[in-house]
């Protein structure tokens, strides 16, 4: 069970095949039977091990596969059965060897993977007065020298140098320290004064070590200062007093550090007096002032030089807040015109959008940015908004950028509503001078049909986008209506289900229209429908035989309609003027109900009859008359209508059109009757006067 578990580890944990041994690994050379290789072996510093009977091998810088083979070579002058011998790698470690100015040099041991830090913090770590940038690392003779303090700076493991087996990590010693070996205390090279007040420099203030020092002759200010061993963090450097033979001086030291000015120096005699003061809390006014105010973490007054940019002011001002609209900076210029500075912009191309320079006296302010839930609106100008009203989720005046589109701006409204009539979007633009203009733009065929985002329409500052919405329904809410453009609706009127205003575009036909309008009711008369064509500089009706396109199905039949158009559904028993008489036969005389009918080229004079009720109980259909109408003038012909019906091939059907008359006669009109009645009349006569002559 013990060689089962060995084994089992030695599988699981033996590192890469591939990787070289090193001095310090630890490998386990499996020989059964063998007491003596129970134990696992360790590579000296050397690169060998040593062996049972055998001596010293060396192994390191082999692959495992080299390294057995190798032992297996000098394993078989001793040893007779090796087939089961085999290597395997338990621990790999790298040797390396760390001397300098450490506290503890000599020989590591590391674990694969470690680095310089690893191993000076196994040497005890660097002794005070090391040249952290300037250590070696030597390999095979040859020395690299790397910065070990811009890693400690930055945290890159890529500036550190790859550890293997067998180098050397050198650490030097710093050149600032001396030949001796001393520990020094600070405070044993703080000197005093060495001078009288009328020989020697007075210097106090926020110094260091004030005093009054000797004076040596080409002393400058900054001599001095250097004398008392510097100014503290607490001192005004810019407002430092020099008092040379009862004259004031200010002197500057931060402009004299940036610009190397000799002549801004004041002089400076025996008797001089230097002060530094404290530094306050008033008013910057120097030469070299640059003022950031608004939404930055430390608003201020700050010191800038010739090379200082923008993007170094804002860093040291602490970088805009989380409230900072930095796409409206402006840079308030002493002398000129405020600039104005879109710091997005300038991220995403700095080479397209440069930066301005900055001088001494400018003013850097970072607006807040804008709360849509405040109700102000003053702190957005109109030179940078935009206003969208009607039909969308979220009407409102809204910030604007250059940026920005149709489709940017209806999205941050919330986009358009159910009921918005995105196939006529106005655009109302405010040009300076010329007063206002309208754009109209389709979106709702850019949307269903597609095409390029140039064809969009461009927006300005100051532009007002209007969305009208589609009444809800063309039966009610009447004065819901004016919301919904005359340029944009079709008219339907007359015998249909719903009769009102609709809306309408160029992607609908008249059926769509008319299926809108619910369709025509049971009275309508689907052979005289009348369209009016209103977008033409003259009047134009169309007259519609729907019933006929019913019948055939020819889509050429279907007038084409527009916007603007009227459409007319007549009632079946309409007005008779509704008609006009080149369409209709008249039909009079004794029948059932005579009146005027539509008539077409299918129909005979039988089919109108029948539409009529047929003839009357009194009608002399013997001698029906007809009176054709033409261009050449009248012509009455009659017609049988009893020999028809007893004889129909001997007596054909007379031939009847559109405007001609139809008069069925009585029967008191026959020849026969008007015998009958004249004989009655003169039998009548002779009776009287017979009855006379009686009397």
């Amino acid at each position: 069970m013990k060689w089962l578990l060995l084994i089992l580890c030695i599988v699981v944990f033996s590192p890469a095949r591939g990787d070289p041994l090193t001095p310090g690994d630890r490998v386990f050379l499996q020989l059964p039977g063998e007491r003596d290789f129970n134990e696992p072996f360790t590579i000296d510093d050397q690169g060998q091990i040593r062996l049972p009977e055998v001596g010293l091998v060396p192994i390191a810088g082999l692959s495992q596969q080299q390294a057995e083979q190798q032992l297996r070579e000098r394993l078989r002058t001793v040893y007779r059965n090796l087939d089961e011998f085999r290597l395997s790698i338990l621990e790999q470690v790298l040797r390396v060897q760390v001397l300098g100015y450490v506290e503890q040099p000599g020989m590591i041991s590391l674990k694969p993977g470690a680095n310089v830090q690893m191993a000076i913090s196994t040497a005890g770590g660097a002794r005070p007065g090391a040249q952290l940038d300037q250590f070696k690392l030597i390999r095979n003779g040859r020395s690299v020298l790397f910065n070990y303090k811009a890693y400690l700076d930055s945290g890159d493991p890529g500036m550190l140098p790859a550890l293997q087996g067998g180098d050397t990590i050198f650490v030097p010693a710093s050149p600032l320290l001396g030949n001796v070996e001393v520990d020094f205390d600070a405070a044993s090279l703080r000197e005093g004064g060495d001078a009288d007040e009328e020989q020697g420099i007075t210097i106090f203030g926020e110094l260091r070590n004030p005093g009054t020092f000797s004076y040596k002759p080409g002393m400058t200010v900054v001599d001095a200062l250097m004398r008392a061993d510097g100014v503290t963090r607490y001192a005004d450097v810019t407002k430092i007093r020099v008092i040379t033979d009862n004259v004031p001086y200010l002197f500057d030291l931060k402009a004299y550090l940036d610009t190397g000015v000799t002549t801004e120096l004041p002089p400076v005699k025996p008797g001089t007096t230097i002060f530094a003061p404290i530094e306050v809390e008033d008013i910057n006014t120097t030469t070299r002032t640059v003022y950031v105010m608004g939404e930055v973490q430390a608003p201020g007054a700050y010191e800038s030089s010739p090379a200082t940019g923008f993007v170094d002011v804002l860093a040291n001002a602490g970088g805009p807040t989380r409230f900072a609209d930095t796409t409206q900076i402006k840079l308030l210029r002493s002398e000129g015109i405020p600039v104005s500075i879109n710091l997005v912009t300038y991220t995403q191309n700095p080479a397209q959008y440069p930066l301005p320079d900055i001088a001494p006296g400018d003013v850097i302010f970072i607006p807040e940015k804008i709360d849509f839930n405040e109700k102000s609106w003053l702190k957005i100008t109109n030179d940078r908004a935009i206003k969208i009203i009607g039909a969308v989720n979220n009407p409102g005046r809204f910030e604007w950028n250059s940026s920005m589109g149709l489709l940017d701006v209806l999205s941050h409204a919330g986009g358009p509503k159910q009921q918005a009539n995105l196939s006529n979007i106005r655009l109302l633009r405010d040009q300076a001078g010329t007063g206002n203009s309208v754009v109209y733009f389709d979106l709702e065929s850019f949307i269903t049909q597609g095409g390029s985002f140039s064809q969009l329409p461009r927006l300005a500052a100051g532009d007002t986008i209007i969305i009208d919405e589609l009444p809800h329904d063309p039966t009610d809410n009447k004065s819901s209506w004016v919301r919904q453009s005359a340029d944009d609706s079709i008219y339907v009127f007359g015998q249909v289900g719903a009769p009102g205003r609709y809306a309408f575009n160029k992607e609908l036909g008249f059926l769509d229209i008319l299926s809108a309008a619910d369709g025509p009711d049971g009275d309508a008369d689907l052979r005289q429908i009348r369209i009016s064509h209103r977008n033409g500089n003259t009047a134009r009706v169309t007259t519609l035989n729907l019933s006929l396109y019913f019948e055939t199905g020819d889509e050429s039949l279907l007038p084409e309609v527009v916007p603007g158009d009227v459409i007319y559904v007549p009632k079946m028993e309409g007005n008779w003027l509704d008609k006009p008489a080149e369409q209709v036969v008249r039909l009079m005389g004794s029948v059932n109900k005579p009146g005027r009918y539509t008539f077409n080229n299918q129909m005979n004079i039988l089919d109108l009859l029948a539409e009529a009720g047929g003839p009357s109980d009194n009608a002399y259909i013997e001698r029906i008359m007809i009176v054709n109408t033409s261009c050449c003038g009248d012509q009455a012909q009659t017609f049988n209508l009893r020999d028809y019906v007893i004889d129909p091939a001997r007596y054909p059907l007379p031939l009847l059109r559109p405007g001609d008359t139809v008069y069925v006669p009585n029967l008191n009109d026959s020849v026969g009757e008007q015998w009958r009645k004249g004989l009655r009349d003169v039998l009548g006569i002779f009776t009287l006067i017979a009855l006379g002559a009686a009397l």
